[in-house]
């Protein structure tokens, strides 16, 4: 990559967006596209809704916007779009809240907002999210404020537009100096939105409320020029530099804003209510912004307690962000945070992330009364497993039994700060499930912060994430065996078929060999129904039913085969794999195999590295585990 061409070919890009004329020329874009105009909180929701949205049959969405680096969180996401983004941008009276992102540690508020921030920079690059300010303005404020109030009704029906807000002090007296009120000459320009150069996005982070200054918000007097300018309520004296005054027209992060001291928050009272603030010796000044805080569920308790907060209490909306609660999401964000970190060259086994990530959810997890619901099968229930005696609305009905589930529990950072331990200390290039977990395990003595009945309880959810993955890794060696035998494993499926057919129509089979008519063979169909947990007052059901999946694919013209139906399928490899038991557990825990279990090691070892992601180390890791498990 040639980097001083790309850098070039940037710079001619950002050239290319710029855009300078009158107001007078500005008038006629409106005319066009009278979305120029649009607020703060239509800007994001815009933003969002361009990035694409996915319905789904349940009438649930999802928003690509997030999907990129924000994992499990899909329901709180979509709450947050739909009753506040959509809300504001539709100028209802939400859009005079606080947004209020309240979470657990590590679980998303942070990358949401700054998700926010870096896509409001992109989308102000755009046609649709392009943003036109009065040239020079401190505070690029919309240009339509140049046209006085008596006007602003008609002015606003021809255009297609509403007009709020009262021109800055600075542009009032740019106005009336430099051109003589002569609004349609004022210059306007584009603003293409950056953090980095305090354009349309803020950033307030309290700190010691003996040093930090109001200024930091609201702007402060340039004392410099105060014997040039002769007073200290003339604008050219006063630096409109506040986060309030910077993030106008975009959005202003108030990270820990509960931790604020209070004189910074009387500021957001006015704002929030009436879309303007006090600064300096001027006027109440306009700003059209959307501010986004976030805290801990403790510190937010302990605002609502304090009587003096009930002002500002009324003007928050409040959006819970909790922890994930799907296995396959968690994994999503383990494999993200590793490849941020220095672990990415490690090579991480199949299925370590995942029992890392079925313990977690398990620590976030609340019992439900619901009869028949464990941990483990509500944690598959939330995953989109399929569950016998289960439906969707059972899961819907699960998720609104607790409004604080996932609000606690083990947090991602520990996981991995837990994996990087298990890392340095195996001084490796490979990591299985079993090093994970013990490190997990180790770490939970080294946590201060984690009760003895608490550490009782995760150490149990560590036993059943061992459990879970015992499962998984003899079901991967299981295939690959079982694919060494993949004639076996189809004859016997068609034998299972043969007496299925027999079954369900009351029929006679004939011996292939003999030619003697006989009954279905009972034990064999039992056999390999049991091995995927069909009872015997399911198993009728469950016959008739691949009997007409046989009859769907034989009218569509295709042939029903061993891939056609995934649980038959599980049944037949489970089947064939408990029969085959004694030959893998011979070959696996052989310290001297023989040239034949050489060759069959071999061969699964191959397999398990071609096609499931496993490295020699790895491979042959598992392979000894599965021994040891069998021969238990």
């Amino acid at each position: 990559m040639d980097i001083l061409k790309r850098i070039t070919e940037y710079q001619a890009r950002e050239e290319q967006l710029a855009w300078e004329g009158s107001f007078a020329e500005y008038l006629q874009l409106v005319r066009k596209n009278p979305n120029l105009t649009q607020t703060a909180h239509s800007r994001v929701y815009n933003m969002i809704k361009h990035a694409g949205i996915e319905h789904h049959e349940d009438g649930s969405k999802s928003y690509s916007f997030f999907s990129r680096e924000i994992f499990g969180l899909d329901r709180s996401i979509e709450k947050l779009v739909e009753e506040y983004f959509h809300s504001a941008a539709m100028r209802l009276d939400v859009r005079k809240r606080i947004l209020l992102l309240m979470g657990p540690v590590s679980g998303g508020k942070s990358t949401l907002v700054t998700m926010l921030k870096r896509g409001l920079e992109k989308f102000s690059r755009t046609n649709e999210g392009a943003v036109y300010a009065i040239k020079g303005c401190p505070m690029h404020e919309e240009p339509l404020h140049l046209i006085p109030h008596e006007m602003r009704g008609d002015v606003g029906d021809e255009l297609g537009v509403i007009i709020e807000g009262e021109l800055c002090p600075y542009c009032t007296m740019k106005l009336e100096t430099e051109y003589n009120g002569r609004i349609e000459e004022m210059p306007v320009e584009r603003v293409l939105f950056s953090e980095a150069k305090r354009k349309g996005i803020g950033t307030f982070s309290p700190s010691d409320p003996k040093s930090q200054d109001i200024a930091d918000l609201t702007g402060s007097i340039d004392f410099s020029t105060i014997t040039e300018y002769g007073s200290e309520s003339d604008p050219r004296a006063y630096r409109f530099d506040g986060e309030l005054n910077k993030a106008n027209r975009g959005l202003m992060e108030f990270q820990e804003m509960l931790k604020c001291d209070e004189k910074f928050l009387w500021n957001l009272l006015s704002l929030t209510q009436e879309g303007n603030f006090k600064a300096g010796r001027f006027a109440l000044i306009s700003a059209d912004e959307l501010i986004v805080a976030h805290t801990n569920e403790s510190e937010y308790r302990s605002f609502i307690g304090n009587k003096k907060n009930e002002a500002l209490q009324s003007r928050i909306i409040v959006m819970r962000i909790p922890y994930n609660l799907r296995v396959s999401d968690e994994e999503k964000i383990y494999s993200k945070l590793i490849k941020q970190s220095e672990l990415g060259h490690v090579h991480i086994a199949p299925h370590a992330l995942r029992s890392a990530a079925i313990f977690s959810i398990l620590t976030r997890l609340k019992d439900s009364k619901k009869q028949g619901v464990d941990l483990l099968k509500k944690m598959r229930l939330y995953n989109g497993d399929t569950v016998e005696g289960f439906k969707e609305s059972d899961v819907k009905e699960l998720q609104n039994e607790f409004q604080d589930e996932g609000m606690s529990g083990i947090d991602p950072r520990y996981v991995i700060n837990r994996i990087s331990s298990a890392l340095i200390r195996r001084d490796t290039e490979c990591i299985n499930a079993l090093d994970i977990l013990r490190a997990l395990k180790d770490g939970l003595d080294q946590t201060a912060t984690i009760s003895k009945e608490e550490k009782d309880r995760y150490l149990n959810f560590i036993s059943v994430a061992r459990k879970e993955y015992d499962e998984l890794a003899k079901k991967e060696v299981q295939k690959s065996f079982v694919y060494s035998y993949e004639e076996s494993a189809k004859s016997l499926m068609d034998n299972y078929l043969d007496n299925v057919e027999s079954y369900c129509n009351r029929n006679k089979m004939r011996d292939p060999i003999t030619g003697e008519e006989m009954d279905a063979d009972e034990k064999l169909m039992r056999s390999i129904e049991e091995q995927i947990g069909i009872s015997e007052n399911a198993k009728k059901a469950f016959r008739e039913e691949i009997l007409i999946r046989i009859s769907a694919y034989a009218r569509k013209g295709k042939r029903f085969d061993y891939n056609s139906h995934d649980r038959l399928r599980e049944a037949i490899e489970k089947k064939l794999f408990a029969d085959l038991k004694d030959v893998v557990k011979i070959t696996t825990s052989s310290k001297t195999p023989d040239e034949v279990q050489l060759k069959k090691v071999n061969e699964v070892t191959a397999r398990l590295i071609d096609e499931h992601g496993y490295c020699p180390i790895c491979a042959n890791e598992l392979l000894r585990y599965v021994g040891s498990l069998l021969n238990r």
